[in-house]
């Protein structure tokens, strides 16, 4: 039996007693949940509901990747991030929307892909999964950004990611995506 996941585990299951509605958003849906624990008690949490999302390590003959810097209104400040989105079109195949974001976030298309992985990003609060993709032999394009979207596109070799990363200017979901991908980065100079 595995343990992880079997009956060893359901002294640790929580199962829903109630569901309220919070806020139902463009991308995001806030919910309350009452729970109950194993011996009967009660206990409540606030759950953001997401329809999931891809990102993608785009890598160029030249060994670099490509990434996208834009401001993040929650974080306060620009960040580099691998070209990502949410699987807004429902029903949609994840590596099509990998496709549809890489495109629309970059310009660039890519003839090969290959599944990299994928895991929840904060499931303290939030069903968000995210899988991760490989794209290579990259041919360049026009980016289709939103209205709303204000996108800056560049290339990094592994020593230029490594130095973003020491200074900050990485989000966690890119620095998995890259470890993912086989470029592991350390804080060490």
């Amino acid at each position: 039996m595995d343990t992880h996941q079997g009956a060893a585990i359901d002294h640790l299951r929580e199962t829903l007693v109630n569901r309220r509605d919070i806020h139902r958003g463009r991308l995001l849906h806030v919910v309350v949940d009452q729970v109950r624990l194993d011996g009967g008690r009660m206990a409540t949490r606030d759950v953001v509901l997401h329809p999931g999302a891809v990102a993608v390590v785009a890598r160029d003959t030249s060994d670099r990747v490509v990434l996208v810097r834009q401001w993040r209104q929650a974080a306060g400040r620009t960040l580099w991030e691998l070209p990502a989105g949410t699987r807004d079109v429902e029903g949609e195949d994840p590596v099509a929307t990998a496709r549809r974001e890489l495109r629309e976030e970059t310009g660039v298309t890519a003839a090969a892909w290959r599944e990299l992985g994928g895991g929840f990003l904060a499931p303290g609060y939030s069903s968000e999964y995210m899988l991760f993709y490989e794209a290579a032999e990259l041919t360049e394009g026009e980016p289709e950004t939103g209205e709303d979207e204000r996108i800056e596109v560049a290339r990094f070799t592994l020593a230029e990611v490594q130095a973003l990363w020491r200074t900050g200017e990485l989000d966690v979901k890119t620095v998995s995506g890259l470890a993912l991908a086989g470029w592991c980065l350390t804080a060490d100079e």
